[in-house]
Protein backbone atom coordinates (compact mmCIF):
# COMPACT_ATOMS: atom_id res chain seq x y z
CA UNK A 1 0.00 0.00 0.00
CA UNK A 2 1.43 3.51 -1.16
CA UNK A 3 1.78 5.86 2.22
CA UNK A 4 -0.08 8.84 1.66
CA UNK A 5 2.28 11.48 0.55
CA UNK A 6 1.38 14.02 3.56
CA UNK A 7 2.04 10.71 6.07
CA UNK A 8 5.74 10.97 5.08
CA UNK A 9 5.96 14.59 5.14
CA UNK A 10 4.66 15.10 8.74
CA UNK A 11 7.35 12.41 9.70
CA UNK A 12 9.65 14.28 8.13
CA UNK A 13 9.04 17.68 9.88
CA UNK A 14 8.28 15.72 12.70
CA UNK A 15 12.04 14.43 12.56
CA UNK A 16 13.33 17.48 12.31
CA UNK A 17 11.10 18.88 15.11
CA UNK A 18 12.53 16.09 17.84
CA UNK A 19 16.53 17.11 16.31
CA UNK A 20 16.02 20.69 17.15
CA UNK A 21 14.53 19.12 20.51
CA UNK A 22 17.81 17.32 21.20
CA UNK A 23 19.85 20.17 20.01
CA UNK A 24 18.51 22.80 22.58
CA UNK A 25 18.46 20.27 25.41
CA UNK A 26 22.31 20.05 24.81
CA UNK A 27 23.88 23.65 24.03
CA UNK A 28 23.02 24.71 27.11
CA UNK A 29 20.93 27.79 26.40
CA UNK A 30 19.88 30.21 29.28
CA UNK A 31 16.09 28.47 30.67
CA UNK A 32 14.28 31.03 29.16
CA UNK A 33 15.47 31.24 26.03
CA UNK A 34 15.17 27.47 25.66
CA UNK A 35 11.64 27.76 26.77
CA UNK A 36 10.27 30.02 24.29
CA UNK A 37 11.87 27.77 21.24
CA UNK A 38 10.62 24.46 22.62
CA UNK A 39 6.75 26.30 22.88
CA UNK A 40 7.52 27.02 19.06
CA UNK A 41 8.78 24.03 18.26
CA UNK A 42 5.80 22.80 20.08
CA UNK A 43 3.05 24.89 18.13
CA UNK A 44 5.12 24.00 14.92
CA UNK A 45 4.08 20.31 15.58
CA UNK A 46 0.57 21.11 16.04
CA UNK A 47 0.03 23.13 12.84
CA UNK A 48 1.97 20.19 10.96
CA UNK A 49 -0.12 17.60 12.79
CA UNK A 50 -3.50 19.63 12.28
CA UNK A 51 -2.79 21.07 9.09
CA UNK A 52 -3.21 17.33 7.69
CA UNK A 53 -5.81 16.36 9.84
CA UNK A 54 -7.85 18.95 8.51
CA UNK A 55 -7.10 18.46 4.63
CA UNK A 56 -9.05 17.01 2.03
CA UNK A 57 -5.80 16.60 -0.61
CA UNK A 58 -2.39 16.85 -0.62
CA UNK A 59 -2.60 20.02 -2.71
CA UNK A 60 -4.73 21.84 -0.09
CA UNK A 61 -2.58 20.58 2.70
CA UNK A 62 0.61 22.15 1.04
CA UNK A 63 -0.91 25.27 0.41
CA UNK A 64 -2.30 25.90 4.17
CA UNK A 65 1.31 24.70 5.58
CA UNK A 66 2.93 26.93 3.45
CA UNK A 67 1.17 29.94 4.55
CA UNK A 68 1.05 28.80 8.33
CA UNK A 69 4.67 28.27 8.47
CA UNK A 70 5.45 31.71 6.41
CA UNK A 71 3.13 33.29 9.08
CA UNK A 72 4.84 32.08 12.13
CA UNK A 73 7.90 32.63 10.56
CA UNK A 74 7.02 36.33 9.55
CA UNK A 75 5.99 37.09 13.28
CA UNK A 76 8.92 35.48 14.81
CA UNK A 77 11.26 37.66 12.59
CA UNK A 78 9.55 40.79 13.74
CA UNK A 79 9.93 39.69 17.10
CA UNK A 80 13.44 38.94 16.92
CA UNK A 81 14.30 42.43 15.30
CA UNK A 82 12.44 44.26 17.39
CA UNK A 83 13.69 42.85 21.27
CA UNK A 84 13.16 43.52 24.03
CA UNK A 85 10.01 45.71 22.96
CA UNK A 86 7.61 43.70 20.84
CA UNK A 87 5.47 44.12 17.62
CA UNK A 88 2.78 46.20 17.46
CA UNK A 89 -0.91 44.35 17.11
CA UNK A 90 -1.50 47.01 14.34
CA UNK A 91 1.37 46.29 12.08
CA UNK A 92 0.34 42.29 13.01
CA UNK A 93 -3.18 42.57 11.12
CA UNK A 94 -2.07 45.37 8.22
CA UNK A 95 1.03 42.88 6.90
CA UNK A 96 -0.60 39.86 7.29
CA UNK A 97 -3.58 41.56 4.82
CA UNK A 98 -0.80 43.08 3.06
CA UNK A 99 0.64 39.58 2.07
CA UNK A 100 -3.01 38.85 0.47
CA UNK A 101 -2.20 41.92 -1.09
CA UNK A 102 -5.37 43.79 0.58
CA UNK A 103 -3.75 47.20 1.54
CA UNK A 104 -5.13 49.63 4.56
CA UNK A 105 -7.08 52.78 3.61
CA UNK A 106 -8.43 50.21 0.58
CA UNK A 107 -10.26 47.15 1.14
CA UNK A 108 -9.07 47.21 4.78
CA UNK A 109 -9.17 49.88 8.05
CA UNK A 110 -7.66 49.41 11.23
CA UNK A 111 -8.34 50.83 14.39
CA UNK A 112 -7.23 50.51 18.01
CA UNK A 113 -4.92 51.49 21.00
CA UNK A 114 -1.20 50.79 20.48
CA UNK A 115 -0.50 47.82 21.84
CA UNK A 116 3.01 45.82 21.79
CA UNK A 117 2.98 41.96 21.56
CA UNK A 118 5.38 39.96 22.77
CA UNK A 119 6.38 36.50 22.22
CA UNK A 120 3.16 34.14 22.99
CA UNK A 121 0.63 36.41 22.58
CA UNK A 122 2.32 37.69 19.33
CA UNK A 123 2.49 34.09 17.88
CA UNK A 124 -0.79 32.92 18.68
CA UNK A 125 -2.59 35.87 17.84
CA UNK A 126 -0.66 36.30 14.71
CA UNK A 127 -1.80 32.68 13.59
CA UNK A 128 -5.51 33.77 14.74
CA UNK A 129 -5.24 36.85 12.20
CA UNK A 130 -3.88 34.32 9.62
CA UNK A 131 -6.27 32.24 9.24
CA UNK A 132 -9.22 35.08 9.10
CA UNK A 133 -7.07 36.41 6.47
CA UNK A 134 -6.83 32.75 4.57
CA UNK A 135 -11.13 32.62 4.97
CA UNK A 136 -11.20 36.13 3.82
CA UNK A 137 -9.36 35.34 0.46
CA UNK A 138 -11.12 32.00 -0.11
CA UNK A 139 -14.75 32.59 1.21
CA UNK A 140 -15.06 36.37 2.92
CA UNK A 141 -14.77 39.38 2.13
CA UNK A 142 -11.68 39.20 -0.39
CA UNK A 143 -13.63 37.40 -2.82
CA UNK A 144 -14.98 40.44 -4.36
CA UNK A 145 -14.02 43.60 -5.85
CA UNK A 146 -16.53 45.50 -3.18
CA UNK A 147 -15.66 43.19 -0.08
CA UNK A 148 -14.38 45.01 2.85
CA UNK A 149 -12.70 44.26 6.46
CA UNK A 150 -12.72 46.48 9.31
CA UNK A 151 -10.32 45.71 12.42
CA UNK A 152 -10.77 47.34 15.59
CA UNK A 153 -9.75 46.78 19.24
CA UNK A 154 -10.52 48.00 22.72
CA UNK A 155 -9.81 48.45 26.08
CA UNK A 156 -12.43 48.36 28.88
CA UNK A 157 -12.01 48.12 33.10
CA UNK A 158 -11.59 45.19 34.30
CA UNK A 159 -14.78 42.47 34.22
CA UNK A 160 -14.13 41.39 37.92
CA UNK A 161 -13.99 43.52 40.88
CA UNK A 162 -10.43 41.49 41.83
CA UNK A 163 -8.77 41.85 38.41
CA UNK A 164 -5.89 44.32 37.71
CA UNK A 165 -5.42 43.80 33.65
CA UNK A 166 -8.32 45.29 31.26
CA UNK A 167 -10.33 43.23 29.25
CA UNK A 168 -9.20 43.49 25.28
CA UNK A 169 -11.53 43.23 22.74
CA UNK A 170 -10.75 42.58 19.04
CA UNK A 171 -13.49 42.71 16.35
CA UNK A 172 -12.55 41.55 12.84
CA UNK A 173 -15.66 42.46 10.34
CA UNK A 174 -16.06 41.83 6.47
CA UNK A 175 -18.80 43.32 4.34
CA UNK A 176 -19.49 43.72 1.32
CA UNK A 177 -20.70 40.36 0.35
CA UNK A 178 -23.99 39.35 -1.24
CA UNK A 179 -25.07 36.16 0.30
CA UNK A 180 -22.74 34.28 2.61
CA UNK A 181 -22.99 30.82 2.59
CA UNK A 182 -24.53 29.73 6.24
CA UNK A 183 -22.16 28.27 9.13
CA UNK A 184 -19.58 25.65 7.60
CA UNK A 185 -20.73 22.25 8.60
CA UNK A 186 -17.25 21.30 9.80
CA UNK A 187 -14.49 22.51 12.57
CA UNK A 188 -11.28 23.07 10.75
CA UNK A 189 -7.96 23.83 11.99
CA UNK A 190 -8.85 27.90 11.31
CA UNK A 191 -11.51 27.58 13.44
CA UNK A 192 -9.88 25.59 16.44
CA UNK A 193 -7.29 28.21 16.09
CA UNK A 194 -9.41 30.98 17.12
CA UNK A 195 -11.50 28.74 19.51
CA UNK A 196 -9.53 26.13 21.04
CA UNK A 197 -6.12 27.80 20.66
CA UNK A 198 -7.07 31.23 21.85
CA UNK A 199 -9.20 29.93 24.63
CA UNK A 200 -5.99 27.88 26.19
CA UNK A 201 -2.87 30.02 25.29
CA UNK A 202 -4.65 33.73 25.85
CA UNK A 203 -8.06 32.61 28.09
CA UNK A 204 -10.26 34.17 25.08
CA UNK A 205 -13.77 33.37 24.53
CA UNK A 206 -14.09 33.68 20.53
CA UNK A 207 -17.64 34.15 18.59
CA UNK A 208 -18.08 33.79 15.15
CA UNK A 209 -21.34 35.20 12.92
CA UNK A 210 -21.38 34.27 9.87
CA UNK A 211 -23.78 36.74 8.57
CA UNK A 212 -25.02 37.22 5.31
CA UNK A 213 -22.76 40.28 4.21
CA UNK A 214 -19.43 38.89 6.07
CA UNK A 215 -17.91 37.35 8.70
CA UNK A 216 -17.76 38.81 12.34
CA UNK A 217 -15.13 37.67 14.74
CA UNK A 218 -14.87 38.80 18.14
CA UNK A 219 -12.41 37.75 20.32
CA UNK A 220 -12.48 38.91 24.00
CA UNK A 221 -9.54 38.24 26.38
CA UNK A 222 -8.12 39.57 29.82
CA UNK A 223 -5.37 41.59 28.66
CA UNK A 224 -2.23 39.37 29.17
CA UNK A 225 1.27 40.21 30.37
CA UNK A 226 2.92 39.61 27.08
CA UNK A 227 0.60 42.65 26.09
CA UNK A 228 1.52 46.24 27.16
CA UNK A 229 -0.73 49.48 26.31
CA UNK A 230 1.67 52.32 24.54
CA UNK A 231 0.98 55.45 26.18
CA UNK A 232 0.59 58.54 23.87
CA UNK A 233 3.43 61.00 24.00
CA UNK A 234 2.57 64.74 25.30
Amino acid sequence: MNQDPRDARIEELEAENRRLRRFLDETGLPAELRHKVRNTLSMLRAIIRRSAETSDSVETYVAHLDGRLDALAHVLNALMRSVPEGITLHSLVADELLVHLAREGEQVAISGPSLLLRPGAAEVLAMAIHELAVNAVEHGALTVPQGRIHVSWTLSPPTEPSGTRPQLTFVWEESGLANLPPVPSHCGFGTEVLTRSLRYELKAETTLTFEPQGLRCTISLPLPTQITVVEDEE
